[in-house]
């Protein structure tokens, strides 16, 4: 199985090669007169010119230069490892459809690539490499070498050559499946549970892991203390499960009556909870243009296990069984209408599901679909419409119409007042606001929604009019605690900016905020000539957030410290499916790049303890009863910590990067803790690793 991952947005992926800005691609940008390339395969463009463009030389060059900075994430032959592929289909698929330019493919290269560090090398350097991957996709060489003029690289239109040529990216109205659920709603599952009274009362479910932060309330906190401060250290592994994936693992399972529910990029597996044994598998077959791949769970309820899909879809499996029940397309990813990352959550009849990426230029959204059919019910535009609140907050120019205000992280959930709170993510472009002045609502916020039907009913907006890629990722847990002698209903909010802020839900006043990362020049205004600041586009907290335990009345929180300059463009060119970043952004070295668990007293704000990792901290967090504390790091190391002090009690290598899940649950009388180990998308440097759960429980 080919490793593919493209990155999902500048600030949550890092590729760290030049190659990996080809990426997240649709097909609506077409420029005047052009010519289009000759090809090796035997092809006859439609050109007054009869020979190439490059220059064996030049590709040569290219080919040596890929090896050293590419190959890494984009395999030797660009074939995709860790990072997209960038010869044959998939390239083609978003790169040549006739209306894509080799100066299109140039400016990303050059503007973004190497990730973290755009516009490090030389022009004549980057244009080389683009030489390269037009050699590699069958474009024949000639007499003169690709010159990095803009006006001229202009008129070459990028087309698919062979046995591509012709092929088309667009997807069917609807597949069997999908038309028999418009029709009557599509199979009956096989069983209904769990039921909504079960997901109601998740968060004392000491059996289950049924959501993707455990519960509701997204504490990841469970009532157990087999496993505890005095036998943590002889924790073993029962049993390890291999998915036959290297792509990036962020999967946070699910767990019901000892049935594990995994994902991967396009696989759906049911297992045993106890012993690994695989119960069923789905595999997805990709019906349109694959952004972003890194798919971070399913959600579980009446019979149906449910996921969406990097190329669009959402979809209902059977539990018992995996057989498909309904699938529905949601969005057309080569039209650049986004994608799908997160995990839904479920409540009553609805599909609660957010769209991504910001960084692709979408106009983001919110939105619920029905559980029998995946049918929509409602829509809240995270970037307004025309005439809705918040518009206002944007300029008199048409930004919003790409602005961004993605939601790639699950929602918490109230279920007693029906209210959903949503983290939305940066606006677009990154760095660039002259052309969105304004706060930008509803971007870098919280938004709290009826959960029946979308409406609004308050907000908090912890980053205004943000320049620096950094999303809010987080609007949990939901918790409440004593503050002055009163019994509060809370909200943790954190993001990328590395800030955690406590609100109450009720009164919706701001109790503290307290930095979890390094934060340094975060109100300087970005220039054409960079700005030093803290975090950086990778930095903060970013798809696994706090937990909270009750007992010891304390959040713990993973992030990571990697800081960079940030610069701002002249101007801010769009390419519809590219990056629309609007700047450059580059990285400290990876070598001062580390990670961090902080415990925050809950009624406070206070610190009271820190632990650093030697590298960014992405893992889920999970605390006992018991008073354990587990994360993870991209050492690959599993890490138990006492909860009251963060003394290491515990640590286990897992054999590959922890960027995923870490559930506790138990079956027949005996608790087992379940982690996800895997390959992380190659801008974090990280060994590579198979898409691994390995279950652990005491001998």
């Amino acid at each position: 199985m080919k490793a593919e991952n493209l990155p999902h947005r500048l600030l949550k992926h890092r590729p760290a090669s030049l190659a990996a800005a080809l990426f997240v691609i649709a097909f609506s940008l077409a420029f005047g007169p052009a010519q289009l390339l000759p090809s090796t395969t035997g092809h006859a463009a439609s050109s007054p010119q009869t020979g190439g463009f490059y220059t064996e030389a030049q590709a040569a060059r290219g080919e040596t230069l890929y090896a050293r900075r590419c190959a890494t994430c984009h395999g030797r032959s660009l074939e995709g490892a860790s990072s997209t592929a960038l010869a044959g289909s998939r390239f083609i698929a978003k790169w040549g459809q006739g209306n894509r330019t080799v100066d299109d493919l140039y400016f990303i290269t050059r503007t973004q690539m190497p990730f973290g560090a755009g516009g490090t090398l030389s022009n004549q350097q980057y244009i080389d490499i683009v030489a390269y991957m037009l050699k590699a996709n069958g474009y024949s060489p000639g007499a003169r070498e690709l010159k990095a003029e803009p006006s001229s690289l202009k008129k070459i239109i990028i087309e698919p050559q062979g046995s591509l040529k012709g092929k088309s990216m667009e997807a069917p109205a609807g597949g069997e499946a999908e038309m028999a659920a418009r029709a009557n709603g599509g199979p009956r599952p096989s069983s209904s549970w769990p039921s909504q009274q079960e997901l109601n009362a998740a968060q004392t479910n000491t059996t289950d892991w049924l959501l993707s932060n455990h519960d509701y309330s997204g504490q990841r906190f469970v009532d157990l203390q087999q496993i505890n401060r005095q036998n943590v250290a002889s924790l073993r592994p029962a049993c390890l499960y291999q998915a036959g994936d290297t792509k990036a693992f962020h999967n946070n399972p699910v767990v019901h009556r000892g049935v594990m529910y995994v994902t991967t990029t396009w696989s759906t597996i049911a297992i045993d909870a106890t012993t690994c044994k695989v119960r069923w598998r789905h595999d997805w077959k990709p019906k349109s243009l694959e952004i972003h791949p890194p798919n971070r769970g399913v959600a579980i309820k009446d019979g149906r296990v449910v996921r969406a899909t990097t190329d669009g879809y959402l979809f209902a499996l059977d539990m018992e069984t995996g057989k498909l029940l309904w699938e529905k397309r949601v969005v057309a990813t080569e039209k650049n209408e986004g994608t799908f990352n997160m995990a839904p959550v479920l409540f009553e009849d609805l599909i609660f599901l957010g769209l991504g990426i910001s960084e692709q230029g979408v106009k983001g959204w919110i939105g619920a679909f029905k559980l029998e059919n995946g049918d929509p019910v409602w829509r809240f535009n995270t970037v307004p419409d025309d005439g809705e609140p918040g518009a206002e907050t944007w300029g008199e120019g048409t930004a919003r119409l790409r602005g961004g205000g993605a939601v790639w992280s699950p929602p918490s959930l109230d279920p007693v007042e029906g209210l959903l709170y949503v983290p939305v993510a940066n606006p677009a472009p990154d760095f660039f606001n002259d052309n969105r002045p304004g706060s930008n609502l509803y971007t870098g916020s919280m938004i709290v929604l009826d959960a029946r039907t979308g409406k609004l009913k308050w907000h908090y907006q912890a980053v205004p009019g943000d320049t620096h890629d950094w999303d809010l990722t987080q609007v949990s847990p939901l918790f409440t605690t004593t503050v002055a002698g009163k019994s509060r209903k809370l909200v943790a909010v954190v993001g990328k900016d590395g800030l955690l802020h406590v609100l109450d839900r009720e009164t919706r006043e701001h109790l503290y905020e307290t930095p979890v990362t390094t934060r340094l020049n975060t109100d300087v205004p970005l220039t054409l000539e960079g700005v030093r600041a803290c975090p950086g586009v990778l930095g903060g907290v970013l798809w696994n957030g706090p937990a909270y335990n009750p007992r010891t009345n304390m959040l713990y929180v993973p992030a990571v410290d990697w800081c960079g300059v940030f610069k701002k463009a002249s101007e801010a060119r769009h390419i519809p499916g590219q990056l629309y970043m609007g700047g450059t952004y580059i990285e400290d070295p990876i070598e001062k790049a580390r990670g961090w668990l902080t415990a925050v007293d809950a009624t406070t704000g206070q610190v009271r303890w820190r632990y650093e990792s030697s590298r960014p901290m992405l893992a889920a967090v999970t605390t006992t009863s018991a008073e354990l504390v587990f994360a993870g790091e991209l050492t690959g190391d599993l890490v138990g910590l006492d909860a009251r002090t963060g003394k290491v009690l515990y640590r286990f290598y897992t054999g590959g990067p922890m960027n995923g899940g870490i559930v506790t649950y138990s079956v027949n009388g005996r608790q087992y803790l379940a982690v996800a180990s895997g390959s992380a998308t190659g801008f974090w440097r990280a060994g590579p690793g198979s898409s691994t759960v390995i279950v652990f429980a005491l001998p």
